[in-house]
């Protein structure tokens, strides 16, 4: 690749230095738009390399994973968070209390990630950080805001081609959630739509001062350059207009942990009529701090969203979401066969559709507490759809879910 830029810029200074050089064509001709091409590429070029030194910190450690990804383990107080002016000389914060009625019974083990596999970690006092590289940085849409959702999101809408299929809870103060998110390798049609699972604590309108804070797996071709389940994060307090972004992407979420790398690879995964797994996620408030924490599993913290990033997150959430969304770009005019979930109907049940189960809350006085008044709603219930229910194993649970393109949802 740098080769091909090498020789252009050659070429270029070559066209530029001799006289007779556009002698032959007029100005603003084809010869003359096919010789500043190059140069545009060339800047391009110099914008991804200056973002990437800002993304990719040095690292004491690097291990390389058996799907491609490079993890870097950079020292915990050189990780991207302390870029942000509001964070510049802190250190990560040392972990808070639990939330009252918190058990690790039943949780999922923290040994989730292929890069982790082989049982070797970053050291302590370092994280680990999955390397950008240009080939990422090329396939987005938009350099300056790689790494960042591209649209304004509103919640009782399917526009720019975002669906969902949704348990929700609203009308009063959330301080978190727990849940465990069945994990699977839903189809995604092309490069610019994803497939993902998560968790959403909101708070403001769905106009220009949204405030999200977001976890859990989703599959972005765009983002990763692959089809791999992937462990992420997001974050935003402007409606994604300005501020967030996935992961440790730009200086926001700071990681406490060294053996989790957020945006890395999630194994083992689900399967059809077979072994099922899913990941469990706890997003909650500090009362001492009020920074927004992260844990995965079991008792695995893996790091904070610091509540200077948040406008209406810095007293509470109003509402917090779970479930599937999708981006449907409609490719040949029709819906796209992207799947959610595991690509089934959520009246497949158990082993076939994909799942949320003991769906909980974390009130005002840091207590978690079951959901007592969760409801459900699908976009486009012919294309995926979701079923709420309660059972003494499970809790509140749903299914969700579905294929995209059938001949219910042409």
């Amino acid at each position: 690749m740098s080769s091909c830029y090498i020789l252009s810029f050659t070429l270029l200074l070559c066209l530029l230095s001799s006289p007779s050089s556009f002698s032959a064509s007029p100005p603003n001709s084809t010869a003359e738009t096919d010789i500043l091409r190059p140069l545009k590429e060339i800047q391009k070029l110099k914008l991804i390399r200056k973002q990437l030194q800002k993304i990719n910190k040095p690292a004491i450690k690097t291990i390389q994973s058996s799907d491609g990804d490079t993890i870097d383990c950079v020292p915990s107080h050189n990780q991207p968070a302390f870029d942000n002016p509001l964070l510049q000389g802190q250190r990560p914060m040392d972990p808070p209390d639990m939330p009252k009625g918190y058990s690790q019974e039943n949780e999922s083990h923290e040994n989730f990630q292929l890069w982790s596999l082989t049982g070797e970690f970053c050291p302590e006092g370092t994280i680990p950080i999955r390397r950008t590289t240009e080939q990422d940085m090329l396939r987005a849409s938009s350099v300056r805001r790689f790494g960042r959702k591209i649209r304004r999101v509103r919640r009782d809408s399917s526009s720019n081609g975002h669906e969902h299929a949704v348990g929700y809870v609203s009308g009063s103060q959330y301080y978190g959630a727990k849940a465990s998110i069945n994990v699977w390798t839903p189809r995604v049609n092309s490069q610019y739509e994803f497939s993902l699972s998560q968790i959403w604590i909101i708070a403001g309108s769905f106009a220009d001062d949204l405030n999200t804070i977001e976890a859990g797996w989703q599959i972005s071709p765009e983002l990763y350059g692959d089809t791999y389940p992937r462990f992420f994060t997001y974050w935003t307090s402007d409606a994604y207009q300005t501020t967030g972004c996935y992961n440790l992407l730009c200086s926001g979420f700071v990681q406490t942990n060294n053996r989790i790398a957020i945006g890395a690879a999630i194994s083992p995964v689900s399967s059809y009529k077979g072994g099922q797994f899913d990941i469990s996620l706890l997003i909650w408030k500090d009362p001492k701090h009020g920074h927004w924490w992260l844990q995965f599993g079991s008792g695995t913290l893996v790091g904070y969203w610091p509540v200077s990033l948040f406008t209406h997150l810095k007293e509470h959430g109003n509402m917090v979401q779970f479930g599937g969304e999708i981006v449907n770009t409609r490719p040949g005019g029709s819906h796209t066969s992207t799947q959610m979930g595991s690509g089934h109907f959520a009246g497949e049940g158990f082993g076939k559709a994909s799942y949320f189960r003991n769906l909980q809350m974390v009130d005002w006085d840091n207590t978690l507490i079951p959901i007592s008044n969760l409801r459900v709603l699908a976009d486009h219930p012919n294309c995926y759809d979701i079923r709420g229910g309660v059972n003494r194993v499970w809790g509140n649970y749903f299914y969700y879910g579905g294929p995209g393109k059938n001949s219910k949802c042409p």
